[in-house]
């Protein structure tokens, strides 16, 4: 029998460079009446679309915590007023059906450097789902995003784009972006 008494560990701190939340990502069973309602409703704009998408019947497990056999068929990033866009998710099945899964709803948050995001997320033991990957192409190119759960399962995502994202350099509006904390 040991009397010796256990040193606790320090824990880690906070996700660094975290700036705020950048987008907050939907599952919608059709996307132009998804954006259509928040176009006439609320204002949005769209911003940029991507897919359809090909990818391994087992994607949407790894990325967006889903059942295999959903696949993103389309996406369409949009700006609502001020703040954080939306992103609306149109999933498929397999078998060529839509559905509205509630799989893939999200919150995305801005980092400055995913590299010391990634590093402190294991630190705390987070499960990382998939990531980083870094979009080099196409409407998206210069993003960078990885998703990870929370202790509770909640899917949650880090994205960064310091250099800009390609869609938004030839709009003619200002798309919101956080910026980063100012210490005081």
């Amino acid at each position: 029998m040991s009397n010796a008494v256990p040193v606790p560990q320090p824990v880690p701190g906070p996700v660094p460079g975290l700036a705020g939340v950048e987008h907050i990502g939907l599952v919608v069973p059709e996307l132009d009446t998804a954006t259509q309602f928040f176009a006439t409703v609320l204002g949005g704009e769209s911003l940029y679309d991507v897919g359809p998408f090909d990818g391994p019947e087992d994607w949407m497990a790894g990325h967006l915590a889903g059942s295999s056999g959903a696949h993103i068929h389309r996406m369409r990033v949009m700006a609502i007023a001020n703040g954080p866009t939306i992103e609306l998710i149109e999933l498929t099945q397999s078998h060529g059906s839509a559905t509205g899964s509630p799989a893939g709803w999200h919150i995305a948050f801005y980092v400055e450097d995913m590299d010391r995001a990634l590093a402190q997320l294991k630190a705390h033991g987070c499960q990382i789902l998939s990531g980083p990957v870094e979009m080099t192409e196409g409407p998206s190119a210069g993003l960078t995003w990885l998703y990870f759960t929370a202790p509770w399962g909640q899917q949650l995502e880090l994205v960064s784009y310091p250099g800009g994202i390609a869609a938004y350099r030839s709009l003619k509006r200002r798309v919101w972006r956080p910026s980063a904390a100012v210490e005081g």
